[in-house]
């Protein structure tokens, strides 16, 4: 696929979870048709958005939230493309075999294809984060996915701190990456560090978008999950989804604390004329780069 290729219009799903799958799933159905009918082409949720985020405490009994993927969430999910035209980029718990079960994401056509799935390959775990209780590193590589308006590529939340994945996406030719996110302030730490881990988040994948001249569209959740008398302090999700554009500038975000939808167009040819201007995939030396495939270089 041409990196000149025609213009196309992406959307980004922002909202609350409960532990109410159906009414989650009913929800949000009804967000992507509106982004379609607002001109959205391709429509990404955030992470894991059929439920609470979960992960916020190691609890075997809630394996039973995952499911096969495709399964009874995809297919719901192509019956919204289908009838709305519209691509969908959705975070589901994959539940692979017994014992067996990933951070997934899914790739549905706007015809309703499974065009195929992406699994988290950076797996965190850090209080409230519980997530390598759960999942297991992702096994599919970097894909990138060919819709009917342009060529994405995916990554999973603690896997947009990593400039290697994003690198690896858009070597695979994609021209937006897209960010389900889930990640919130923990409630004693926001007033002290609330701002500069919002800023640290914020930048990195901005940076992203300018080291590799791409669209970046970043989706997070909103809400506060949990509570102190089940001895879980919660989390209060920050929102502030965005796009930013081939040279970092935002072009559209959305507030910390509403539902949101947002629409914006992606212009190939911005790419193409950022990466003519800062030629950084020209410049790279790929021969020299074989010490960031070690561990550490120390003893």
């Amino acid at each position: 696929m041409s990196q000149m290729s025609d213009k196309f219009v992406i959307g980004l799903v922002q909202m609350r979870s409960t532990k109410d799958r159906a009414d989650n799933l009913s929800r949000a159905s009804e967000k992507i048709r509106e982004a379609a009918k607002r001109g959205a082409q391709i429509v990404c949720m955030d992470e894991l958005f059929l439920g609470e985020y979960f992960c916020r405490k190691e609890d075997a009994a809630l394996f039973d939230l995952a499911e096969a993927l495709p399964g009874p969430a995809t297919e719901a999910l192509a019956k919204v493309a289908r009838e709305s035209k519209v691509a969908i980029v959705a975070s589901l718990f994959e539940r692979r075999a017994a014992g067996l079960y990933h951070n997934t994401c899914a790739v549905i056509d706007a015809d309703g294809a499974f065009l195929g799935k992406y699994r988290k390959m950076h797996i965190p775990d850090d209080p409230l984060y519980y997530e390598k209780f759960y999942f297991t590193p992702g096994d599919l590589g970097f894909p990138t996915f060919d819709t009917r308006c342009g060529r994405i590529g995916v990554q999973i939340c603690w896997d947009q701190w990593y400039p290697e994945g994003s690198r690896a996406v858009a070597l695979g030719g994609a021209q937006v990456i897209f960010y389900p996110t889930s990640i919130g302030w923990h409630p004693a730490e926001k007033k002290e560090f609330g701002a500069a881990q919002l800023d640290a988040w914020r930048t990195i994948q901005r940076g992203h978008a300018i080291a590799n001249g791409v669209y970046v569209a970043v989706v997070n959740r909103v809400g506060f999950e949990g509570g102190a008398g089940a001895g879980d302090p919660g989390l209060e999700f920050w929102g502030n989804s965005f796009v930013a554009d081939p040279f970092g500038q935002v072009v559209a975000e959305a507030s910390n604390d509403k539902e949101e939808i947002l629409v914006v167009e992606c212009d190939p040819a911005k790419s193409e004329d950022t990466r003519r201007n800062w030629p950084f995939l020209r410049d790279r030396r790929v021969d020299a780069y074989e010490p960031i495939l070690s561990r550490w270089l120390g003893k």
